[in-house]
């Protein structure tokens, strides 16, 4: 209790020592903390049980953040070391992103080769029950912290989806999740490129895709697709250090905060790992945050074509800021703006092309769940957007072009990207000529 009194008269040291006005414009803040501390006496004293004092002061922190959007939070230790193995590349768990919505676990993607994606998880589910603990009422780092647990070990998922008449049960096996963040293979005389989420290492594995790649067809290289369906996101440096391999020159992205300082810009460097050949890159409704930092980035200096279906439309920036001791806060403090100028947080990124993956996902169009879908979600700007490209909606699907391609079953998407990219680069070779 001792150490409660001491953290609200420091706060109220802090107050007084302000300048007048600053003073002033604080008192509110007085006693809003002198009410905080008679609940909390009250409660200490007169709760039917006893209560935990960090309990109730972690609960109040996690409160506070909540309410100001669904990806501000708080993450007691255990969930803040497991944070920084998640951007390593490497922990134990299920092997989903998932965020928090109306009460509930949605899943925002589950990540390539792990045990979510084996077991059938889709991105837009909506996780009710974890064993027997329904989700409704715990955070979302409750939820995780009991989606995770020893390796080889069973947990029973309730699943909610779209489309689906009743909640079904999962049963997923946790793993080590040992993610690879770039996967890469020939298709034809072009490259494609699969970035699941963005690592540390994602940056030197796409080099290392590209020169081994680029080495395996020498002068019959045509172009690159770089696949970001279903990447939910990760490291903002990383995303930046992807736009910058295929581009030149010019901005690659912004991010500004609600103070004019605290505008931040990045700017490509020389080089171009795609040798100014074309490139197509496919996102879909599980493509957020840095996915559409490299689409957007990318789409704006017309270095490549945007096909698939809009993205998520996650355009915040959130920084992770440790307390000393007691986990961490992760907290918005930022949106990012494309090279246009344009905010795509709650609208998602546009696709130059739409081109549905299958027919029963075009009838169920309206029924996608987005950024906008969030409660609390960063309003979008009321800013007038570039014009769009023309648009072909399309489901074709790929005829054979006699070039040895090797494109899986039904990825439509896959498919058509590929025949785009063949004719522009024929143009391009022509008019080379």
């Amino acid at each position: 209790m001792l150490a409660l009194y001491t953290l609200v008269i420091l706060l109220a040291l802090l107050l007084v020592t302000l300048p007048g006005p600053v003073r002033a414009a604080n008192d509110g803040i007085y006693r809003q903390l002198n009410l905080f501390g008679d609940v909390l006496e009250r409660i200490r004293a007169d709760y039917v049980e006893e209560v935990d004092d960090p309990e109730l002061i972690e609960a109040a922190i996690t409160g506070m953040l909540r309410s100001l959007d669904p990806h501000s939070s708080y993450m007691p230790p255990r969930a803040y070391r497991d944070m920084r193995e998640q951007i390593k590349g490497e922990f134990g768990g299920l092997g989903i992103e998932v965020t928090m919505e109306n009460g509930l676990v949605k899943v925002v993607s589950p990540i390539d080769d792990t045990p979510a994606a084996r077991a059938g998880m889709k991105a837009g589910d909506y996780i009710t029950q974890l064993d027997d603990t329904p989700v409704m009422g715990l955070t979302l780092s409750e939820a995780v912290k009991k989606m995770r647990g020893p390796v080889n070990s069973e947990i029973r998922l309730l699943v909610a989806r779209q489309g689906v008449e009743k909640p079904f049960e999962v049963k997923i096996i946790r793993d080590v999740i040992r993610v690879q963040s770039v996967r890469s293979r020939l298709e034809g005389d072009m490259v494609y490129l699969r970035i699941t989420s963005f690592t540390e290492q994602t940056d030197s594995g796409l080099e290392k895709a590209m020169v081994r790649r680029k080495a395996e067809l020498g002068n019959k290289f045509k172009g690159v697709v770089l696949d970001l369906r279903n990447n939910p996101g990760g490291a903002l440096d990383q995303a930046i250090a992807v736009s910058d391999a295929f581009l030149d020159k010019g901005e690659i992205v912004s991010t500004r905060g609600r103070r004019p300082e605290e505008t931040h810009r990045y700017n490509a460097k020389v080089g171009d790992l795609a040798q100014g050949l074309p490139v197509a890159v496919l996102i879909n409704s599980g493509s957020a945050s840095a996915s559409e930092i490299v689409a957007g980035a990318l789409q704006d200096h017309h270095r490549a074509l945007v096909i698939g279906t809009k993205s998520f439309g996650k355009g915040s920036v959130q920084s992770i800021i440790p307390l000393q001791g007691h986990g961490a806060i992760r907290l918005t403090t930022a949106r990012y703006y494309t090279p246009s100028g344009t905010s795509i947080q709650a609208k998602g990124i546009e696709p130059d092309i739409t081109v549905e993956q299958v027919r029963v996902e075009r009838a169920k169009n309206n029924q996608r769940r987005s950024e906008a879908d969030l409660p609390k979600h960063l309003k979008a700007e009321k800013k007038k957007a570039p014009a769009p490209m023309p648009k072909n909606h399309t489901n074709v699907k790929r005829n054979g072009d006699g070039v040895g391609n090797i494109v899986r079953p039904r990825d439509f998407q896959l498919s058509y990207a590929l025949d785009l990219l063949r004719g522009m680069a024929l143009i391009q070779r022509r008019n080379g000529d």
